[in-house]
């Protein structure tokens, strides 16, 4: 195992000499190799983190504040975690029950400090989406 102070060594020799740079044909094999290790699997877990962060921005930065935007990523987020493996499915179903529980309180208090809106003339609002709210109900 190699020290973790020392530089890697390229495979195959190439650019291995000091100061010297791995030619463009080197690095095309290297990214090759690289991309016959990824699976499917982890490029969906690391957009989803990627979506999830984002959509806290969009909450919690007032400076930010996209509600439409956090929406969307929350919505995204529920439609592609049934595709993570079980353990990482459960470490995102947590940060996505906060960002949910957020995204409830600053909606819930846009135009009217939190008071419950009277229902348009044609009955009561639908939501917006299949987002979960405290409460039960969406």
């Amino acid at each position: 195992m190699p020290d973790p102070g020392e530089a890697p060594e390229v495979a195959g020799g190439a650019g291995a000499d000091a100061g010297e740079q791995p030619d463009e044909e080197e690095l095309r094999r290297q990214l090759e190799e690289e991309i016959r290790k990824v699976r499917v699997q982890d490029v969906i877990a690391q957009s989803l983190v990627s979506v999830l962060n984002l959509a806290g921005r969009r909450l919690l930065k007032e400076d930010e504040r996209d509600l439409e935007q956090a929406r969307l990523g929350i919505e995204a987020s529920r439609a592609w975690i049934e595709l993570l493996e079980p353990e990482l499915a459960a470490q995102v179903r947590q940060a996505l029950a906060e960002l949910q529980l957020q995204y409830a309180k600053l909606a819930g208090g846009e135009g009217g400090g939190g008071d419950t809106p009277e229902p348009p003339p044609d009955g009561p609002r639908k939501p917006p989406s299949g987002l979960w709210t405290p409460g039960g109900s969406a």
